[in-house]
C-alpha cells in the first residue's frame, strides 16, 4: 500500500532528525523522503521529492524555518505542504509570525513523539492503523502552551481580554468536566472571581474573542487541528460549545 504522508524532517540536530524519522518510517502511513539540516538544504529536497508534509526546527544556521515558511508560501515549490514547526523556545510572538506564514501547527521542544505522530495524521484526515513504538522523547508541551497554540493558529489575539478568560475557561472544563454544564451559574463566577470582574463581562469577553477569530477567517485551521470539518465562517458556536470543544481535544492528547 502506498503511504499517504511523504515526511520531509528537517533539523540541524541530527539525534533529534534521526529519533524523529526512525519512529515516523516505522508508522504504516508515512514515508520520510529526506532529513535536511537547514531550510536551504529543505528547499532542495522539496523540489526533488515533492513531500506533502515538513517537520521543521523553527532556529537552525544559516537558513530558519521563517525562511523556509516564506520561500515555500512564494508557490515556487509546488503545493504548500503541511509544516509542523519545531522550536524550543516558547514564545507568542514566534507562534504568531510562524502561523501567519503558513505553519500548520507548532509544538515546542521537548515533546511527546507519539503526539507529533497524531497531529500529522489530524491533518491527512488519517487514524492510525497501529503504532510502532520507539523511545519515546521527554515531555509534551504545557496546557497554557497548547491552548495557545490553538489560539494563534485561528487567530484569538493575546492582547484581548476574552483570550485570558477563554483559557482560564477550558483549564477549568478540563479539570472540573461538570463545569460545562452550568457556564451560567458557575463557570463564569468562578472566572469573574480569578480576575476580579463579573460574570457578565467574563461571558461578553469570551464571545468577542469567539468572534474575533470567525472574522478573521483562520477557521479552517481549526479544522485541520482537528482532523475533521467542525464550524465554517458562518456557523459560529456558542461560548459553550466552544469551551468544551477545546477542552475536549486538550483533555485526549497525551498529558504533559
Amino acid at each position: 500500500m502506498e503511504k499517504q504522508i511523504r515526511l520531509l524532517v528537517v533539523d540541524d540536530n541530527q539525534a533529534l532528525a534521526s529519533e524523529i524519522s526512525a519512529f515516523m518510517n516505522a508508522q504504516q502511513e508515512i514515508q520520510v523522503v529526506g532529513t535536511a539540516e537547514n531550510a536551504k538544504e529543505a528547499l532542495e529536497m522539496v523540489k526533488l521529492l515533492n513531500p506533502n508534509a515538513i517537520i521543521a526546527d523553527l532556529i537552525m544556521p544559516q537558513t530558519d524555518g521563517f525562511f523556509l515558511l516564506e520561500r515555500l508560501a512564494t508557490g515556487e515549490y509546488g503545493e504548500m505542504p503541511k509544516v509542523i514547526m519545531l522550536s524550543a523556545v516558547s514564545s507568542e510572538t514566534l507562534y504568531a509570525r510562524a502561523i501567519s506564514l503558513g505553519a500548520t501547527y507548532y509544538m515546542n521542544k521537548p515533546f511527546v513523539i507519539e503526539t507529533l505522530y497524531q497531529r500529522l495524521l489530524d491533518f491527512f484526515d488519517l487514524r492510525p492503523l497501529n503504532i510502532q513504538k520507539k523511545p519515546t522523547l521527554v515531555k509534551s508541551k504545557s496546557l497554557d502552551e497548547r491552548i495557545t497554540s490553538i489560539f494563534l493558529s485561528i487567530g484569538i489575539p493575546a492582547h484581548i481580554k476574552g483570550y485570558q478568560f477563554l483559557k482560564e475557561a477550558i483549564k477549568i472544563v478540563i479539570k472540573e468536566p461538570e463545569m460545562i454544564n452550568g457556564i451560567t451559574k458557575q463557570l463564569y463566577p468562578a472566572i469573574a472571581q480569578n480576575f476580579e470582574t463579573s460574570p457578565s463581562k467574563v461571558e461578553r469577553a469570551i464571545r468577542h474573542a469567539i468572534e474575533v477569530a470567525w472574522n478573521r477567517g483562520r477557521i479552517e485551521n481549526l479544522n485541520t487541528i482537528f482532523g475533521y470539518h467542525i464550524y465554517t465562517k458562518n456557523d459560529k458556536p456558542t461560548n459553550g460549545e466552544f469551551i468544551a470543544l477545546i477542552a475536549d481535544r486538550l483533555t485526549l492528547e497525551v498529558p504533559a
